[in-house]
C-alpha cells in the first residue's frame, strides 16, 4: 500500500514516520534506496567509516513529508502492531514506466551519485536516467540547511521539467517554488496502476456523508475523504458539485481506494504539517468538549485552545464493558490527556483512560536523570536486564547494576513479571536510550544526584560506583556517564598498596569531590571524607570563643592595603587588634568591571579603603567586596542566606562567577549559586555567551525556578525582566555610581600621574603634530600632555591636511588612564561649541 507520510522522529537507524488517521510506521536504514544500501554494505564489509555516507540525521528532518510503502507489518508478542515502510523510490514508483512519464509530473527521487554539473537521481524507473542541474536545486539547498551538496541517499521530491528519447533522459527540478505550483493533470496520463500520494488535484465534490464525503479527480477517478480530512475552517460545508484542492494521501493496491485530504498545508506538493508546540506533549486538560462521535472509531474533541483531539474507541474508557455511548454526546465535557501528535492528521491524540491521566512518564522526554520509577521485568539476558517503565518505554539494567554486588545467576533473584524499583543513571530521549540501576545504595541514597560535572562543586560528598580498581587509583562513575578519578593518596586514611584488592568493579561508595575543571571534564574526587572539612564544618572546628570573634557576612570594615597581587589587594582589617589579614579580589574592588582594573592600577600600598564589605570564609581566607550594590542589596535584607529561602519571582544582586558556553553561573552573598542558561541571558539574541557577560560583573537576577532535589537554581538575566519597576530611577543611579566612582580614581592619580587628571573630555589643549600613520590616524605631542599618548583618528581630523611639526588646536574625547592614551578631536564643530 502507498501512503505520504511525515517524518516523526531521526535516528541514526530508522525514521519514525506519522502515517494517517494516527497511525505510524517505520523505515529501517536498509530502505532508504538502493545507492544508500550498497554504500552501508561497503562500509560494514571494509569496517571504516566512508566519506560519501551520510547518516540519517544529516539528510532527514522531522516535519517532511515522503511517499511511503508498507512492507511488513510485524506482531510482537504483546498484540502491538508495527507497521515497517519503504521510501526506495524503486518500490514506491514501481507502478511507472519509461512511457508513462510526462513534464509536470511530481513523483520521489533519491540522490545516486553527486555529478560536476549536478546529480543522477534514481527515479526507481528501469531504462530511465534522472538529471537534476545545480541550478534546479541550490534554492532547495539553501533552504534545507543540511550541507552545501545534497547527499547519496536524500530522499527528494522532483518535478519532471523535460522528457527526452521517449522517457530515456529526464530533466527534473526539485525547486520549491516549481515543486509547489504543480496541479497532477489528464495530460500527464496517470493511471490507476501507477496513481502517487501526495499529488495535488482539481476534483469534484460527488456525495456529502457524516463520515467523510466522495470526490471524483482527473476525469475518472473517485477518492474518498475521511471525516479527519476535511479543511477545519470549513467543517463539513461542502456541497455536491462543489470544485475542492486535493492532495492523494493514500492509494490500496488491491482495491484501488484512493484516500484524499482537503487539509491546507498538503495543498501544495513540499508542504509541511503544523507541528505540537513541545510543551503541549502529555498535558492535562481538565474539559475537553466533544464534536462529534463515530461508533466505530472514536471521538473528537475540541481543546482549551480551540485545536481539535481525537481518542481512539479504546482510549474512551478503561475497558469495552464500561463504556457508556451516551456519555459522547456533542458538546459533553471530559478530562483528558495528550498522548500522542498526529502530524499527518494535525491532531493532538488524546486518552480518557484514568490510569494513563495518573501516568508519571509517557514519553523518554518526561524522565529525568535521577529519577527513581518502578518498572516491571520483561527479559533477563547476559547484557542485563530489560525493564518496562511505561507504554512504550523500556530500560536496560546493565549486569552490573542488578545488585549492590555482582550477580552470578540474576535468574535466582528476579524472575520475567517482578515490579523492581529503579533508580534512572542515563536517559537520552533523542536516541530512546534509559539506563537504570538496581543497587539499593544508589536507588535509596539521599545524598545529592551528580548528573553533570558543572554541579561538582569542591566539598559535595555523593555517592558513585567504582568502575576500576588500578595501581594509580579508583575511577568512579555517576549519573549521565560522569565519572572522576580517586588518586592513591585519597583512597583512605591509611595508605593502600593495591587498591584493586579493596574495591572491586560495581562497589558504591561515598565520595567528596576534591577539584573539578567542567571544560575538559576532570573530576578529582577523595573517598577520605573528614580529612578536609567541608565549608560548613569549618566553623565546627574554631573554638567556640573564637568563633564570637569572627565577622558576619555583610558587616563592614575599614582596611590598609598591606600588598598588590596580580588578581587582588591583600588587606589589613583596621580596628581589629589581631591584624586580620583579608583579601579583596580585584573583581570585587567596583560593580564595574573596568574601574575595578582602573582602582587596582591606581591604589597603592599603604592605602585605607572605607566602607568594605565582609563577603565569605573561604579556604582560610576572609574575602572582602567593596561592590556598592552588592553591600546595598545585603544592608537592605534583599538576600537570600540558604537555598531553602530562594522563591521564583524573586530579584537578587550578585555577580558573574563563571561565563560557559550554555550560560552563565551568578554567585549571590552568602555563598548561594544560580545558572542563567543562554535563552535567559539577554533580550538580544545570544551567540556567544562572551560577548554578553565577564566574570566579576556584578548583575540583577530574576530566580525563574528552583530544583529542591538537586539544590540548583534558574536565572532570568534579561534587563527587561529584572527591573523592580522604576527603571529610570535605577539606571540614573548606577550612572551616579559610576561617576561618583571615576572621580575618586581622578583624585588617586593626581598623586602619581597630574597631567592626566587634568584632561577631562570637552577640555580645548594646544598639541604640535608628531606623526601621520598609514590609516590617516595622527600623533601629538605637547606640555599638557607629556607621557602621554595623543591620538586623532582619521574622522576627527576634520578635513584639513596636518604635517608634522605644525600646532593644533584639540578637544579632549576620551582619557584612558589605564593606558595613559587620550583621544582628541580637530574637526572644527566641535572647537567652536567649547569656549
Amino acid at each position: 500500500m502507498l501512503l505520504l507520510g511525515c517524518i516523526k522522529e531521526v535516528s541514526d537507524y530508522e525514521l519514525a514516520i506519522s502515517l494517517p488517521n494516527g497511525l505510524s510506521g517505520f523505515v529501517p536504514v536498509t530502505q532508504i534506496s538502493e545507492a544508500y544500501s550498497k554504500l552501508l554494505t561497503k562500509q560494514v564489509a571494509q569496517g571504516e567509516l566512508m566519506e560519501e555516507l551520510s547518516s540519517l540525521p544529516d539528510m532527514y528532518s522531522a516535519g517532511t513529508l515522503v511517499r511511503c510503502i508498507v512492507t511488513n507489518i510485524e506482531k510482537s508478542d504483546d498484540g502491538r502492531r508495527s507497521v515497517k515502510l519503504s521510501i526506495d523510490p524503486k518500490k514506491v514508483n514501481k507502478g511507472l514506466h519509461s512511457a508513462a512519464l510526462a513534464a509536470g509530473m511530481v513523483l520521489s527521487g533519491s540522490v545516486l551519485s553527486v555529478e560536476d554539473h549536478g546529480y543522477l537521481i534514481d527515479i526507481g524507473v528501469t531504462g530511465t536516467h534522472a538529471f537534476l542541474p545545480h541550478q534546479k536545486a541550490k534554492n532547495y539547498i539553501k533552504a534545507v540547511k543540511k550541507g552545501p551538496d545534497l547527499k547519496i541517499g536524500q530522499n527528494l521530491n522532483c518535478l519532471i521539467v523535460e522528457v527526452k528519447n521517449e522517457g530515456r533522459v529526464v530533466c527534473l527540478s526539485i525547486d520549491r517554488s516549481e515543486v509547489a505550483a504543480s496541479i497532477a493533470t489528464e495530460r500527464q496520463n496517470w493511471a490507476l496502476s501507477n496513481l502517487l500520494p501526495g499529488l495535488v488535484v482539481k476534483a469534484r465534490v460527488q456525495k456529502v456523508a457524516p463520515l467523510g464525503m466522495k470526490l471524483t479527480f482527473l476525469s475518472y477517478f473517485t477518492g474518498i475523504v475521511d471525516f479527519m480530512h476535511t479543511d477545519p475552517e470549513k467543517s463539513m460545508n461542502y456541497s455536491p458539485d462543489q470544485v475542492v484542492k486535493a492532495c492523494v494521501l493514500s492509494v490500496h493496491p488491491t482495491s484501488r481506494a484512493v484516500r484524499l485530504t482537503l487539509r491546507p498545508p498538503f495543498l501544495h506538493p513540499g508542504g509541511a504539517p503544523r507541528q505540537l508546540p513541545g510543551q503541549r506533549m502529555g498535558a492535562v486538560l481538565e474539559e475537553a468538549t466533544v464534536k462529534a462521535f463515530y461508533k466505530q472509531f472514536g471521538a473528537v474533541f475540541e481543546l482549551d485552545d480551540g485545536t481539535l483531539a481525537f481518542a481512539r474507541l479504546k482510549h474512551l474508557s478503561k475497558t469495552r464493558k464500561s463504556f457508556k455511548p451516551g456519555a459522547f454526546k456533542e458538546g459533553c465535557k471530559h478530562k483528558c490527556r495528550i498522548i500522542d501528535y498526529s502530524l499527518m492528521d494535525e491532531m493532538c491524540v488524546v486518552s480518557l483512560k484514568h490510569q494513563i491521566i495518573e501516568a508519571r512518564f509517557l514519553q523518554y522526554q518526561d524522565i529525568h536523570t535521577g529519577d527513581v520509577v518502578q518498572g516491571k521485568v520483561l527479559s533477563l539476558k547476559p547484557i542485563g536486564m530489560q525493564v518496562k517503565v511505561a507504554d512504550g518505554i523500556r530500560g536496560l539494567v546493565p549486569s552490573l547494576h542488578l545488585s549492590d554486588v555482582i550477580l552470578k545467576q540474576p535468574e535466582k533473584k528476579y524472575n520475567v513479571g517482578d515490579e523492581v524499583k529503579c533508580r534512572v543513571l542515563e536517559c537520552n530521549p533523542g536516541g530512546k536510550k534509559l539506563i537504570l540501576t538496581l543497587k539499593k545504595s544508589l536507588v535509596q541514597s539521599k545524598l545529592p544526584v551528580l548528573s553533570n560535572y558543572e554541579d561538582a562543586k569542591p566539598g559535595l560528598i555523593t555517592h558513585g560506583f567504582v568502575v576500576c580498581a588500578r595501581d594509580f587509583g579508583c575511577i568512579v562513575k555517576f549519573y549521565n556517564d560522569v565519572k572522576g578519578l580517586v588518586p592513591k593518596n585519597e583512597l583512605g586514611s591509611e595508605p593502600i598498596s593495591c587498591p584493586d584488592k579493596v574495591f572491586y568493579e560495581g562497589q558504591v561508595l561515598k565520595v567528596m569531590v576534591l577539584k573539578c575543571e567542567p571544560q575538559q571534564e576532570r573530576l578529582l574526587l577523595s573517598f577520605r571524607l573528614s580529612s578536609k572539612p567541608g565549608l560548613e564544618d569549618k566553623w565546627k572546628c574554631i573554638p567556640k570563643e573564637k568563633q564570637e570573634v569572627k565577622y558576619q557576612i555583610g558587616e563592614i570594615v575599614d582596611v590598609k592595603i598591606l600588598k598588590k597581587k596580580d588578581n587582588g589587594l591583600e588587606v589589613s582589617i583596621l580596628e581589629d587588634e589581631d591584624n586580620v589579614v583579608a583579601w579583596i579580589p580585584t573583581l570585587h574592588l567596583s560593580d564595574f568591571v573596568a574601574t575595578s582594573e582602573l582602582l587596582w592600577h591606581c591604589l597603592q600600598e599603604g592605602d585605607v579603603l572605607p566602607r568594605v564589605m565582609y563577603l565569605s570564609d573561604k579556604r582560610e581566607h576572609i574575602i572582602l567586596s567593596r561592590k556598592s550594590a552588592v553591600i546595598s542589596a545585603v544592608q537592605e535584607e534583599q538576600v537570600v542566606r540558604s537555598f531553602s529561602e530562594i522563591q521564583p519571582g524573586m530579584l537578587l544582586t550578585g555577580y558573574v562567577r563563571n561565563v560557559m558556553p550554555f550560560g552563565v553561573f551568578v554567585e549571590f552573598p552568602f555563598g548561594v549559586t544560580g545558572l542563567a542558561p543562554k535563552v535567559s541571558m539577554s533580550d538580544k539574541f545570544v551567540t556567544d555567551t562572551k560577548d554578553h557577560f565577564v566574570v566579576g560583573q556584578t548583575v540583577i537576577a530574576k530566580v525563574m525556578s528552583i530544583d529542591e532535589e538537586k539544590q540548583r537554581v534558574l536565572l532570568n538575566l534579561k534587563v527587561s525582566e529584572c527591573s523592580s519597576g522604576d527603571s529610570a530611577a535605577e539606571s540614573f543611579a548606577l550612572l551616579n555610581q559610576y561617576f561618583k566612582e571615576l572621580k575618586g580614581i581622578r583624585d588617586l592619580l593626581r598623586r602619581g600621574e597630574p597631567s592626566i587628571c587634568e584632561l577631562v573630555p570637552g577640555k580645548r589643549v594646544h598639541l604640535v603634530v608628531q606623526d601621520v600613520r598609514e590609516d590617516g590616524s595622527a600623533l601629538f605631542s605637547g606640555s599638557s600632555v607629556t607621557g602621554l599618548t595623543v591620538t586623532a583618528t582619521r574622522y576627527h581630523l576634520g578635513d584639513k591636511n596636518i604635517a608634522p611639526g605644525e600646532k593644533r588646536k584639540a578637544l579632549v574625547l576620551h582619557v584612558d588612564a589605564l593606558t595613559s592614551e587620550v583621544y582628541v578631536s580637530l574637526r572644527e564643530e566641535l572647537l567652536k561649541q567649547r569656549p
